[in-house]
């Protein structure tokens, strides 16, 4: 079992052991140096039976060792896979290597056999690869052993007893060297897996906050670029505006007094016509000018349809809505909503113009609001190609696109204005080639108190149904 002291206090506290400290992978590790030892003492002994023994009991010894190195094969073959030969029965494998050495003993030189030596290297081995407890069983066993060496013999003699005992008290010694020895590397190599085992949290754990420190590097860095586009188009449009507003202003001027003077009937209509033109071309400018002042960070309330209309006005502007169909379904009788109105437009503009990047010409797009379970949601649904399954999970990341000329920043900004309101969320609600669907949810106390409304399922009336046509 493991030393509770050397766990982490949280680990004390759940018994949460790290599976990398556990009995089985020291036994494992342990029993690599078993079998370096195992197969040394057998190569020694067959050493010493053919080379350095005389003829007596030569083949009974050699079929003794001959056994042991069977069973060192199979524990060899064990080892490679990675388990432990007979781990479960260790005082089975204790009995065995006694009966093992006390023959070689027996019909070697007996007690005085340079196998007796065998009974050390057991003993050192049980308590590298078992408890406390094994290695005092094996050494009790040991001891039946080499005291049956003793009574085998016809007349034991003081001199017999006096080794058994020597025998006995440098088998206990041994015991008890190689059991602290054996404790003092356990508790280091448990020591040094709970240090390993922080290293890695720690370095898991640095890796983790770099990633998510990078993502927001990121994900300011997308903000920024898209903020410093904002104010260079903000600039932009500002400029235009005051240049083309003062001609405009003499021309209108002009119409204003000639059609003061007196002309014929041709000449008022055509004059007219340049008169609705130019306030065309102001009304343009005008929206333009909202659309690139700052904007307004301020919570207000304001109707859900009104911010679409505002945001569908800005689109229609827009080179890639041209043989396209934007179709509204707006729900009757909707609660005003608290938020920040420009930000919304901003998100609704976003989604309007990705749905018609995605629409082919002929295509057609659907704006659909309702409410339900005190949600206001808005679906901009486009009838383009759609996304694939393995993309659907990136479409709100940073420089991510679709588009061959798409900066990847829309859905992105998107994503991170409704993260920032208080009741609202974003989602890809529905996509396959035959389209992709986008939905907007937003609520606020006045909204979670008014009942459910569904959209306009008919199509037909014309106070929820516009179809925008530009050609």
């Amino acid at each position: 079992m493991i030393d509770s002291s050397l766990l982490p206090s949280h680990q004390r506290e759940s018994g949460d052991i790290p599976s990398s400290v556990n009995d089985f992978q020291w036994e494992l590790a342990a029993e690599g140096i078993t079998l370096r030892i195992r197969w040394i003492g057998l190569c020694v002994g067959y050493l010493l039976v053919n080379a350095l023994h005389g003829e007596s009991n030569t083949a009974i010894l050699n079929a003794i060792l001959t056994l042991g190195a069977v069973y060192a094969v199979l524990d060899t073959y064990w080892s490679v896979r990675g388990k432990v030969f007979l781990s479960n029965w260790p005082v089975v494998v204790s009995i065995m290597e006694a009966i093992f050495i006390g023959l070689l003993c027996h019909f070697d030189q007996g007690l005085n056999s340079p196998f007796r030596y065998y009974y050390f290297l057991s003993l050192i081995v049980c308590a590298l690869r078992y408890t406390s407890g094994v290695t005092l069983a094996t050494l009790g066993l040991h001891g039946t052993s080499y005291a049956a060496l003793v009574f085998s013999r016809q007349r034991p003699t003081s001199d017999d007893f006096q080794t058994f005992i020597l025998m006995l008290f440098w088998m206990g010694w041994v015991t008890w060297a190689s059991t602290a020895f054996s404790k003092l590397i356990r508790t280091a190599s448990r020591k040094m897996s709970l240090l390993n085992q922080k290293l890695q949290q720690d370095q898991t754990l640095l890796e983790a906050r770099i990633t998510q420190r990078t993502k927001e590097l990121q994900e300011s860095q997308a903000l920024l670029v898209h903020q410093e586009k904002q104010a260079a188009f903000g600039l932009l449009a500002a400029g235009i505006a005051h240049e083309v507003g003062n001609p405009l202003a003499a021309i209108s001027s002009l119409v204003q007094m000639l059609n003061r003077r007196d002309a014929d009937h041709y000449t008022r209509e055509r004059l007219q016509m340049v008169d609705d033109q130019l306030m065309r071309i102001q009304r343009t400018l005008r929206e333009l000018v909202d659309f690139s002042r700052p904007a307004n960070r301020q919570e207000s309330l304001c109707d859900i349809h009104e911010v679409l209309e505002v945001a569908l006005n800005i689109a229609k502007y827009y080179k890639r809505k041209k043989g396209k169909q934007i179709v509204t379904r707006f729900a009757r009788g909707l609660p005003q909503l608290r938020v920040v109105r420009d930000q919304l437009v901003q998100v609704f503009l976003n989604l309007i113009l990705n749905a018609m990047d995605a629409t082919e010409e002929g295509g057609t797009i659907e704006i659909t609001t309702s409410l339900s379970d005190g949600w206001i949601r808005v679906a901009i649904c486009d009838d383009g190609h759609g996304i694939s399954d393995r993309l659907k999970e990136q479409v709100f990341q940073p420089y991510f696109t679709t588009k061959p000329t798409g900066t990847g920043l829309g859905l992105f900004v998107c994503h991170r204005i409704i993260e920032q309101m208080r009741w609202g969320k974003i989602e890809l609600t529905d996509t396959s080639n035959r389209g992709t669907t986008f939905t907007v949810s937003v609520t606020c106390d006045l909204v979670r108190q008014h009942p459910d409304v569904e959209p306009d399922a008919s199509g037909h009336t014309t106070e929820t149904i516009q179809e925008l046509n530009i050609t």
